[in-house]
């Protein structure tokens, strides 16, 4: 599949429901191990280097999106990464905000700095390296849930929502706050590197939204909605990347945040035929193939699932094909490349 030339308004087109010439893939995340092995080459060590060895990194990073047929680059910066006390989300420690008073004693007002202090090379490096006819998707990543959860823990919170509900929005508007100002910072400076942005924010479990529907509506969704809004200002779709059995506060997700694009799905939930039926004539819709099918099947099941997939979503103009998750350490290659290939042909490749 050679003489593939990235072309980022295929993205841009599908995130605004224009269909694009060419059928974009898409990612959330593709675990550097698996670029590694298809690559051939070690390069992830890399990024801990100096700025000679982390633009080495960069390089390898795009090229491997670009040899597998993707006109965008994933790229995100966690905000939960430069929060101290952090680690109750992603490595079960307790939270350092319990009370009031931790609240109020949170290092807030320096977390935008801490950021740019952190990221501004990586986003600058990316931009060196970014060939001709690729741009970037992504932007600063976690969203305003998954970053309260991680320095408060779920348990607390949900004590807190009923021990001292005045704290308890507190925390999502402050983070909404902080939010905002790191976007603007991101946006002012990165915008044009960017052909979509996006943020990942889980806010559901299989069988339902983590949060009661009414807290997500009442403090979480507000705050999307002005990062949203500054997104929009620069002429930018944004995609919510969002995990779980959120049917119950999509009306408010599209019409109020007025998000452009969405994605994550596992058919567990519901196959993803479901999602676009209900969904695909008002916004995007990126996945489709079920990550832990595409893990667990032989490749000919894979080949034949993927192309169903392609058939039935070839009928909605906002559409880009990948995972419904990401593309983990513990997919197996062959299985990853059964399906990019079968997507690489279905588009004539």
């Amino acid at each position: 599949m050679k003489n593939f030339k990235p072309d980022y308004t295929n993205v841009l087109n599908a995130a605004c429901k224009i269909k694009p010439e060419r059928l974009p893939l898409y990612e959330h995340i593709i675990d550097t191990s698996i670029m590694e092995k298809i690559l051939g080459e070690k390069f992830s060590s890399h990024y801990n280097g100096d700025d000679k060895d982390r633009k080495q990194y960069f390089k390898k990073y795009i090229q491997f999106f670009e040899e597998m047929g993707y006109d965008t680059v994933s790229f995100e910066c966690l905000i939960t990464s430069i929060m101290p006390g952090n680690g109750a989300l992603y490595h079960n420690k307790p939270g350092s905000v319990k009370d009031k008073k931790d609240f109020e004693s949170y290092p807030w007002n320096d977390l935008p700095a801490f950021f740019i202090k952190k990221y501004f090379r990586d986003y600058k490096l990316l931009g060196e390296e970014m060939p001709p006819g690729m741009k970037a998707i992504g932007g600063p990543g976690n969203g305003i849930f998954e970053c309260v959860q991680d320095i408060v823990g779920l348990e607390n919170l949900c004590m807190i929502s009923v021990d001292n509900p005045d704290l308890y929005r507190s925390l999502f508007f402050r983070m909404g706050e902080i939010f905002y100002d790191i976007w603007k910072w991101f946006l002012e400076e990165f915008s044009s590197l960017y052909a979509v942005c996006r943020f990942g924010d889980d806010l559901g479990f299989k069988s339902s939204t983590i949060l009661k529907p009414e807290d997500i509506k009442e403090l979480i969704i507000p705050q999307y909605t002005k990062i949203v809004r500054l997104i929009h200002s620069y002429n930018k779709p944004f995609l919510l990347h969002s995990c779980g059995n959120i049917f119950s506060v999509m009306d408010d997700i599209i019409n109020v945040v007025k998000i452009d694009a969405k994605h994550s799905n596992e058919d567990v939930i519901a196959p993803f035929s479901k999602w676009q039926e209900m969904y695909g004539k008002q916004i995007a819709l990126f996945g489709g193939a079920d990550m832990s099918f595409i893990c667990n099947s032989s490749e000919m099941e894979i080949k034949d699932y993927v192309k169903r997939i392609l058939e039935h979503s070839s009928h909605y103009p906002g559409y880009a094909f990948g995972t419904g998750n990401s593309v983990t350490d513990y997919m197996p290659v062959e299985n990853y490349l059964a399906m990019v290939e079968t997507a690489r042909e279905f588009r004539g490749e």
